[in-house]
């Protein structure tokens, strides 16, 4: 597998992250209470940590030699 096909496929997972932290973010704020909406919305604020994190690292990595 390219390099930049390796990208491509972490840049997925840091969008799929966004997608899942958005749900998760919503979920916490409207539909939970208690233990459960404090859990969820770490785990979304993780996420959303985790795919800015991917998505600075696949932008500044810059292009692939291919």
């Amino acid at each position: 597998m390219s390099p930049g096909l390796v990208k491509m496929y972490i840049s997925f997972i840091g969008m799929g992250s966004m997608i899942l932290s958005l749900i998760a973010i919503y979920f916490s704020r409207y539909k939970f209470t208690g233990f459960l909406k404090i859990a969820t919305a770490v785990l979304a604020y993780m996420l959303m940590i985790l795919a800015g994190i991917i998505m600075i690292l696949v932008v500044f990595s810059g292009p692939t030699n291919e």
